[in-house]
């Protein structure tokens, strides 16, 4: 495999490793061997020669070769890989720029903890979040924590959820290609007061064979999602909770504000 820009960097930086470990190429070899052999899978052995290579750029290793080199240089995973411009960290929110056509929701980003996002603190120097304002430079009260800090206090209570370029319920109010949070505590339908429609309790459902994000109304086992009146969807129904499942409340939106083309009303 052809090296990325960066793999002569990397390729010094693992020599660097290996050194540190008094290691010679061929003794590199044979741990990655033994690796090979517990795993039952010859794509984790690395020969002497090969390990030469990537230290000269020559080859870039797969993932399996990175996690032999990883374990053998007592290294993170994620540390090496990032010598070859893998950046763990990314996935989360690479994943959130994908924009699909059906809501859904998102899965956990446990498996990336050594991330890292940035997010406001509570401060003595917290003024500069009282007024709208730009976030570059970002204000001297953000600042960088692991994603594994920022994950939920009691886990469960928190899911987040992906509006499909197609789910046009609740637009303009929620248009499509937005990301929301959702309150799984708040898994039933309520009495709660409103008087406009951002008010308006909106839900995130699970169907049988999708997801639903909009207000509800329950009728006795019936339960309807009701879409924006400027939608131009129609008000569904469902057998209550056979048919439809209540995920939680939705008490944050992440939105564009500008449509692309393909999130226009049909």
């Amino acid at each position: 495999m052809k090296p990325a820009k960066s793999s002569l960097g990397a390729g010094e930086r693992l020599k660097a490793l290996r050194l540190r470990m008094q290691l010679t190429t061929r003794e590199v070899e044979k741990l990655s061997l033994q690796i090979s052999e517990t795993k039952r899978n010859p794509e984790y052995y690395i020969s002497h020669a090969w390990v030469t290579d990537i230290e000269n750029g020559t080859f870039t290793p797969s993932i399996y070769k990175l996690y032999s080199l990883s374990n053998i240089y007592n290294s993170r995973f994620t540390d090496v890989a990032a010598y070859f411009g893998l950046t763990i960290a990314d996935i989360a929110a690479d994943r959130m720029g994908i924009r699909l056509p059906k809501t859904h929701l998102l899965a956990g980003f446990d498996s990336e903890p050594s991330g890292e996002v940035r997010l406001p603190l509570h401060s003595s120097d917290s003024s500069g979040l009282h007024q709208t304002r730009t976030l570059s430079p970002l204000p001297a009260g953000w600042q960088k924590l692991p994603l594994a800090a920022v994950q939920e206090p009691q886990p469960g209570e928190k899911l987040h959820g992906y509006i499909g370029l197609q789910d046009f319920t609740l637009y303009p109010l929620i248009r499509p290609g937005s990301f929301v949070e959702i309150d799984s505590r708040q898994n039933e339908l309520r009495a709660i007061p409103w008087t406009n429609e951002h008010d308006r309790p909106v839900y995130f459902v699970e169907l049988r064979d999708r997801y639903a994000c909009s207000w509800c109304q329950l009728d006795g086992r019936e339960l309807s999602i009701v879409p924006h009146p400027m939608s131009r969807q129609q008000i569904q129904r469902f057998k209550y909770p056979g048919e439809a499942e209540i995920l939680g409340r939705i008490t944050a939106v992440t939105m564009q504000l500008v449509a692309f083309p393909e999130e226009v009303p049909r």
